[in-house]
C-alpha cells in the first residue's frame, strides 16, 4: 500500500527582489583579516577550523557549522586560526529584509549553531555553479539556508531584544545585575545568561561595561570634564574601578581620553 502524499500550502508569496551578489569560498587569511565595509548583507558559513568575526564594535567566534550574518555598512574582519575557511554569499533586496524579519535575524542576533548540514550544498553548489546558473546556485543556497531557522531561534532572539532593550534604558543604574533583568523580564537567570553569551558573543557584565564606557565616551566628547561625575552619570559607583575599566576598554585612561578631546 502506498504511504500518503505530502501535501504543504504556501500561506503566501512576495515579488521582492532578491539580488545576489557573491558567492565565495574564503581561504585567503590576508584577505579574512582586511576589514572591509560591507556594501549589502552577508551571510558565512564556517566549514573548516575556526575563527573569531569582528562586525564594527561585536566580536563572535564561530567554529565549524556556525552560520553568522553581517550587514550592509557594518565593518567586518576575521581573525582565523591556521585551518580556517569559510563560504559567504552577499545579498540585498527587498526580500532580504524580509527574510531577516521573519527569522529575527539582526545585529544583537546574528550567530547561529547547528547548521553542518549546509556544508555539502553550499561546498557543492558553489563548486558547480558556472555563469549561467550562479544566480541560482547562490540564492537556492542561501534560502535553504533561512527555510532551516525554526521559531525557537526567533524566540531567542527576541529574548535578547528585551533584555538589551531593559540595560540600554537602565545602564546608568549602578546596581543593576542580570538577577534583576531576569526578575524584571520574567526569565531564569541562568537560562537569560546562557542565550544572552549565545547571541550577543558577550556576557552580561561585558556587555553593561561597554554600554557604560560609551556612554562615558559621549560625556567626555560633549565637554564634561571630570571624571568623578561622568562615572557616576555612567552606572560606576567608584570612579577609580571606572577609570580602570576605561583604559582596558578604551586603551588610555580616562584623564589621557580628556586632554585628546
Amino acid at each position: 500500500m502506498k504511504s500518503k502524499s505530502i501535501c504543504k500550502f504556501i500561506s503566501e508569496t512576495t515579488a521582492d527582489t532578491l539580488v545576489m551578489h557573491n558567492f565565495v569560498c574564503e581561504r585567503n587569511e590576508a584577505v579574512m583579516r582586511k576589514p572591509n565595509t560591507l556594501p549589502c548583507h552577508m551571510a558565512i558559513l564556517t566549514i573548516q577550523g575556526s575563527g573569531r568575526f569582528r562586525f564594527d564594535n561585536t566580536a563572535v567566534t564561530c567554529t565549524v557549522g556556525d552560520l553568522v550574518f553581517c550587514f550592509k555598512d557594518e565593518t567586518m574582519s576575521c581573525e582565523p586560526d591556521s585551518t580556517c575557511e569559510y563560504i559567504y554569499i552577499s545579498f540585498s533586496g527587498a526580500r532580504a529584509e524580509t527574510l531577516l524579519h521573519r527569522f529575527g535575524i539582526h545585529k544583537l542576533n546574528r550567530h547561529f549553531h547547528g547548521f553542518e548540514g549546509l556544508i555539502p550544498l553550499w561546498s557543492d553548489s558553489l563548486s558547480r555553479a558556472s555563469k549561467l546558473n550562479i544566480d541560482i546556485a547562490s540564492e537556492s543556497a542561501l534560502l535553504y539556508a533561512f527555510s532551516r531557522f525554526s521559531s525557537d531561534e526567533k524566540k531567542k532572539g527576541d529574548v535578547v531584544n528585551r533584555a538589551v532593550r531593559f540595560l540600554e534604558e537602565n545602564f546608568t543604574e549602578p546596581d543593576l545585575s542580570l538577577a534583576e533583568v531576569a526578575d524584571a523580564l520574567g526569565y531564569n537567570i541562568k537560562y537569560l545568561s546562557h542565550i544572552f553569551k549565545e547571541k550577543i558573543g558577550m556576557s552580561f557584565s561585558e556587555y553593561l561595561r561597554m554600554l557604560r564606557i560609551k556612554h562615558a565616551v559621549m560625556l567626555f566628547d560633549h565637554g564634561l570634564d571630570s571624571v568623578k561625575n561622568v562615572a557616576f552619570l555612567s552606572g560606576f559607583s567608584d570612579p577609580l574601578y571606572f577609570s580602570s575599566v576605561f583604559k582596558s576598554v578604551v586603551g588610555i585612561s580616562p584623564t589621557a581620553y580628556k586632554a585628546k578631546t
